[in-house]
C-alpha cells in the first residue's frame, strides 16, 4: 500500500499577490498544529528564524531540509530545485538517506509538498521513510499524519520565501551590471576623439562589452554587406587566434532565416546554435548557446550583436535574454549618437580649416602680392645689375611662396580624412619624401584644378614619373609643376615638368592626355 499526502494543487488555491497572503497561510498551519504535539513547535520556530536570517541560499534549505526530517521522523528529506526555465533540471538538495540506501525494507509512504512564493513553483519538499519508535529509529511503514503536513508547508513556504528572495536579489544584481555596462559603452563611444574615434573602434566596444556582460566565449557585430546577408565587422572572443581569424569578416548569407527575424527587428535566441536548422553560416558550429540582438534605432536596423556561449554551455536564462535585447537596443542608440558626435566633431575642424584657408588668401597672399608689386617696381628702377637681379630673385620667391600657400589652402579644403587624398597631396608627400637626398625640400606649382581633371589611372602614372624623376636626380634645388591647362595634339593633357635651378640639364617632361576633361 503507497499512501501519498500532497499539497493541494496551487494553480487551485488564490494567487499570492502580498507578503500578507504568506503569512495568514503560514498562521493557518501553526494553527493547525496547535491542536496536535507543542513539543515540536520550538524547533520549527528557531529553523525559520535562523533560515530567515541566513544569506546563504544552500545553507538555508539544507537547515530546511534537515529541520523536516527531524520534526516529521522522515529517514530522508530532499528539497528540489526547478531552472529559470521551470524544466525541472535545476538542483537537489538532501538530508538523511532514502531507506532503500539503508537496506531497510522500502517504505511504503511519502510526503511531498510544493515550494511557491508568489505564485511561482520554485521547487518541492519531498519526505520519504517515517522512524518508529518501536523499530529504534528505523522506517516502519507508517504513514506521515497531517501534523506532519502542515509542519511541512509551514518550511516549503520559508524555502519559498527564500528562494523567491535569493532569485530576486540575483536579478537586480544582473540587471544593475547590464545597466551599468550599457552606460559604460555610452560613455566609450562619447568619449571623444583622443579614445575611441573611429566606428570600427566603437563596434569592437559593444562587441567586448557584451561578451562580458552575457559571460560568453565571443562576442560580434555584425553590419549589412554589400552583395547581401551580414559580415562580422567586429569580434571580441576567447577561442583561438585561428577561429577569430575565419570569424572577422565572415558572413551570414541573405538566405538565412536566421537574418529574415533580424531585419524583422526579433531577436534569435538557440540553445545549440551548432545544429540549430536556422543556422546555415558555417561559423556556428563552434558555439552552443546563443543570442543574436538585433541593433535597432528609430525602427531601423543597423546591424546585430552576436553572443554566443560554447558548446555544452550554460543556457541563456529568460532574464539574460531580455537584459541582451535591452543592451542590444542601447548599444545601436549609443553607436547612432557617436556618428553624429563625430560628424559634429569633423565639421568643426573643417570650419576651421575653412577660416584659416580665407584668412590665407584674403590676408596672406594679398600681402606677398603687393610686396612683389613693390619689389617689381623697384627692380625696374634700380641702377646696379647686381640690385637688379637680387631683386628679381626675391619676387621669384615670394612667387613660388604665394603658389605654396595656394596649395596649403587646397589641402586645407579637402575632405574627410577617410577619403583618399587628392593628387595634389599626394604629388606634395613626394616632393617631401624627395627631400633628404635632394638636400632641400622641391618647389612645388601646380597650374589649373589638377585634383578636378586628372583620374585616378593618370594621377598614378604620373606620381611614377615624378618618383623616377626625383630619384635619379643629384642634390640640389628642384622644381615641379604640374600643368593641367595643357594641351597635346589639340586634346586636353596634363604636364609634368621636373627641372633643376641649378643644372644646365634639359627638364625632365612627362605628359598625357586627358580623357573625358570635364
Amino acid at each position: 500500500m503507497r499512501c501519498v499526502l500532497k499539497s493541494p494543487d496551487p494553480a487551485a488555491e488564490p494567487p499570492p499577490d502580498a507578503a500578507a497572503d504568506l503569512a495568514d497561510r503560514t498562521a493557518r498551519n501553526l494553527r493547525a498544529l496547535a491542536g496536535g504535539p507543542v513539543s515540536r513547535l520550538p524547533e520549527l520556530l528557531e529553523a525559520m528564524t535562523a533560515v530567515g536570517t541566513d544569506h546563504d541560499l544552500r545553507r538555508a534549505l539544507a537547515r530546511i531540509a534537515e529541520t523536516a526530517a527531524s520534526l516529521t521522523g522522515a529517514c530522508h528529506a530532499a528539497v528540489g530545485i526547478r531552472s529559470a526555465y521551470g524544466d525541472g533540471a535545476g538542483g537537489l538538495i538532501t538530508h538523511g538517506e532514502p531507506p532503500d540506501r539503508a537496506g531497510r525494507p522500502s517504505p511504503a509512504t511519502s510526503l511531498e509538498v510544493p515550494i511557491t512564493f508568489h505564485g511561482e513553483v520554485f521547487g518541492s519538499l519531498a519526505l520519504t521513510g517515517k522512524r518508529g519508535p518501536e523499530t529504534h529509529g528505523a522506517p516502519d511503514g507508517r504513514p506521515f499524519t497531517e501534523e506532519d503536513l502542515h509542519l511541512v508547508r509551514v518550511l516549503a513556504t520559508e524555502a519559498g520565501i527564500a528562494m523567491g528572495n535569493a532569485r530576486m536579489h540575483a536579478a537586480a544584481r544582473q540587471r544593475t551590471r547590464w545597466i551599468d555596462g550599457a552606460a559604460s559603452v555610452t560613455t566609450a563611444l562619447l568619449a571623444g576623439p583622443e579614445t575611441r574615434s573611429t566606428t570600427e573602434d566603437a563596434l569592437t566596444v559593444v562587441a567586448e562589452k557584451g561578451r562580458e556582460l552575457a559571460e560568453a566565449a565571443t562576442g560580434a557585430v555584425l553590419l549589412p554587406h554589400p552583395e547581401g546577408g551580414m559580415e562580422v565587422v567586429a569580434i571580441s572572443t576567447d577561442l583561438t587566434e585561428a577561429v577569430r581569424a575565419e570569424a572577422y569578416r565572415g558572413r551570414i548569407p541573405p538566405e538565412s532565416p536566421v537574418l529574415h527575424q533580424i531585419h524583422a527587428g526579433l531577436a534569435v535566441f538557440a540553445d545549440d546554435f551548432a545544429t540549430d536548422p536556422r543556422s546555415v553560416s558555417p561559423l556556428s558550429r563552434h558555439y552552443g548557446p546563443t543570442m543574436l540582438l538585433p541593433l535597432r534605432s528609430n525602427g531601423r536596423v543597423l546591424g546585430a550583436l552576436a553572443l554566443c556561449r560554447m558548446s555544452g554551455g550554460r543556457r541563456f536564462s529568460p532574464s539574460e535574454r531580455t537584459l541582451g535585447a535591452q543592451f542590444a537596443a542601447q548599444a545601436a542608440l549609443a553607436l547612432v549618437l557617436a556618428d553624429r558626435h563625430r560628424d559634429r566633431e569633423r565639421l568643426a575642424v573643417y570650419e576651421d580649416r575653412d577660416r584659416i584657408a580665407r584668412d590665407l588668401h584674403d590676408l596672406v597672399i594679398q600681402r606677398l602680392f603687393a610686396t612683389g608689386m613693390l619689389l617689381e617696381s623697384a627692380r625696374r628702377k634700380a641702377v646696379l645689375p647686381e640690385v637688379r637681379e637680387r631683386l628679381g630673385r626675391a619676387v621669384d620667391e615670394l612667387d613660388a611662396t604665394i603658389q605654396d600657400i595656394r596649395t596649403a589652402i587646397i589641402a586645407l579644403q579637402q575632405g574627410p580624412s577617410q577619403v583618399p587624398p587628392g593628387l595634389r597631396t599626394r604629388v606634395l608627400r613626394e616632393a617631401g619624401a624627395a627631400a633628404v637626398a635632394l638636400g632641400a625640400r622641391p618647389a612645388v606649382r601646380f597650374a589649373g584644378p589638377v585634383d578636378a581633371r586628372v583620374d585616378d589611372a593618370t594621377g598614378r602614372e604620373l606620381l611614377s614619373a615624378l618618383r623616377e624623376a626625383l630619384a635619379t636626380g643629384r642634390p640640389g634645388r628642384a622644381e615641379v609643376v604640374v600643368d593641367a591647362t595643357a594641351a597635346l595634339g589639340g586634346r586636353p593633357a596634363v604636364r609634368l615638368t621636373v627641372s633643376r635651378t641649378d643644372s644646365p640639364d634639359d627638364p625632365f617632361v612627362w605628359e598625357r592626355p586627358l580623357d573625358g576633361t570635364p
